[in-house]
């Protein structure tokens, strides 16, 4: 007998998501026919979820569950690890608690359930990396009572993660035939044999034996088999613990070295002199960090950047003494309620600089430039994990109290890994600052799809020339450098940003205006 059930659905439809409460049968032919029908009136359209329930599978072997798939928890998202579980096998959960912590390309961030029920099966554990979009990671089922049949639940081979594709074999080179030395011309006289010494020895020309057929190939990393080649491992006689058996740098650090051979081979090819043995770093002298999900993330966009945008620098020099004494002043009279710092002054001269200068705040589109309205200041924040950049969107409606207050939030947040995809992704300006680190003067990488980056120095105190009894007065003075993408920012229209952004924190009076 069916059990009628009524469920939540998300389904697509038209290019957007739809909820909708359904009463079914809980079997794929109800659930099939439900969703072939059009969407009733009273289905309202919602945010796409970051998660994925694949369907409600019914077996001969399985009762009715839900299968839990990787989901895409940022928009450039292919694979994540799975950081750690928030919840135990057996546990009843409700639609929205914590399920467990996924490191995403950008961030960790908390996955939440999706369903109500009880947790029946883990089947992928905690700090299993790179773990592709649409792989099952859970199963949830309905009925406590079902818990114990998922016990040696396996996903089917067809809803496993995707197996890399083999690479092709390599096509063999042909064997050069045998060639056959020319007769020698018939002598005159016997010739004198020449000394033995002097013969040269034979060459041969040989090919690697073929691999017979219908042996396995070896799926190694290719640190793995660099680190094989210098400690001489056999790498066939190494289990491998990564995906698929594929062997890992760690896998070959733990195997055994062979004993070398009693005797080598005579060589093939006679060299004229023993080669010089490579040198080998000894054991220990370093350490191999495995990648993160954002520093792997980090690499990918920075090499992106530097290979397809053409940079240009531009650096200019701020007399900062009118605004540090502005900040002292608001800082006074705020009583403790905030604390303004020198970031948030350069976050509003930026906003207020790139709607004096429009074509800064644009982005290189292929087919076009596409130029915003509003200003989004992505701020570069260090963390142990990398460097990230979330940002204070429409920077140009918010006063120097609420940028304050955004960024503080939006600091703790990327401290704690906490941050949002949307609270990071996006942004159409970015800043750096290292002057808090002491860093004078740098030249900064562009974010893309940005077309510029401020790179931010350290104040310092100058002596300038001046009409005074001294002849010279002290200042306070901080370089900045702006990176532009020369296909979208030509270095006349960086020249007039970097004057205008100069006027207001010369000036941070007219930032109010």
């Amino acid at each position: 007998m069916l059990r009628h059930v009524t469920r939540r659905l998300v389904v697509r439809a038209g290019g957007s998501w739809h909820e909708l409460a359904a009463k079914s049968h809980s079997s794929p032919r109800s659930l099939s026919s439900l969703l072939g029908k059009p969407l009733p009136s009273s289905s309202r359209t919602i945010r796409k979820p970051q998660w994925r329930i694949q369907h409600v599978r019914m077996m001969s072997d399985y009762p009715p569950h839900f299968r839990i798939d990787m989901p895409a928890l940022s928009p450039t998202m292919e694979a994540g690890t799975i950081v750690s579980w928030s919840v135990s096998e057996g546990d009843e959960l409700g639609e929205g608690d914590l399920l467990a912590q996924i490191e995403t390309d950008k961030a960790t961030m908390d996955f939440e359930a999706p369903e109500v029920g009880y947790l029946a099966k883990i089947l992928v554990p905690s700090g299993t990396p790179d773990v592709k979009l649409g792989v099952p990671v859970c199963i949830i089922v309905e009925d406590k009572d079902d818990i114990a049949k998922f016990a040696n639940y396996e996903p089917p081979a067809a809803d496993a993660a995707p197996a890399a594709a083999p690479a092709p074999e390599p096509t063999p080179e042909p064997t050069p035939e045998p060639v056959a030395a020319p007769p020698p011309p018939p002598p005159s006289a016997p010739p004198t044999p020449p000394p033995a010494a002097a013969a040269p020895p034979p060459v041969t020309l040989t090919t690697p034996p073929p691999q017979p057929a219908g042996s396995p190939r070896i799926m190694a990393s290719p640190m793995a088999k660099a680190l094989a080649a210098r400690r001489g491992i056999d790498l066939s006689q190494v289990v491998g613990s990564g995906a698929d058996g594929v062997i890992r740098a760690a896998d070959v650090e733990a195997a055994p070295v062979a004993a070398p051979a009693a005797a080598a081979a005579a060589p093939a090819v006679a060299a004229p002199a023993a080669a010089a043995p490579p040198v080998v770093a000894p054991d220990g002298s370093f350490t191999e960090i495995p990648l993160t999900g954002m520093r792997k993330a980090i690499a990918k966009r920075l090499t992106q950047s530097k290979q397809e945008i053409p940079h240009y620098y531009l650096t200019i020099e701020v007399v900062l003494d009118e605004l540090l004494s502005v900040r002292s002043q608001l800082n006074s009279e705020g009583t403790g309620k905030f604390k303004l710092s020198v970031t948030d002054f350069l976050i509003k001269a930026s906003s207020k600089a790139l709607l004096d200068v429009p074509a800064a705040n644009s982005q290189w589109a292929d087919t076009c430039i596409r130029q915003f309205h509003n200003t989004d200041i992505s701020v570069a924040v260090a963390t142990d994990s990398g460097l990230i950049t979330p940002i204070v969107f429409t920077a140009n409606n918010k006063g120097l109290k609420q940028i304050n207050s955004d960024m503080n939030e939006l600091k703790n947040k990327a401290v704690e890994g906490k941050l949002q995809p949307n609270e990071f992704q996006g942004g159409t300006f970015t800043i750096s600052n290292l002057g808090m680190m002491g860093i004078q003067h740098f030249t900064a990488v562009i974010n893309p799809p940005q077309s510029c980056i401020l790179a931010v120095g350290a104040p310092e105190k100058k002596m300038v020339p001046a009409d005074n009894e001294k002849g010279f007065v002290v200042q306070t003075v901080m370089n900045v450098s702006l990176s532009c993408d020369h296909r979208v920012v030509d270095g006349a229209v960086g020249a007039q940003w970097l004057d205008s952004f100069k006027g207001y924190l010369e000036k941070p009076l007219n930032l109010l205006l």
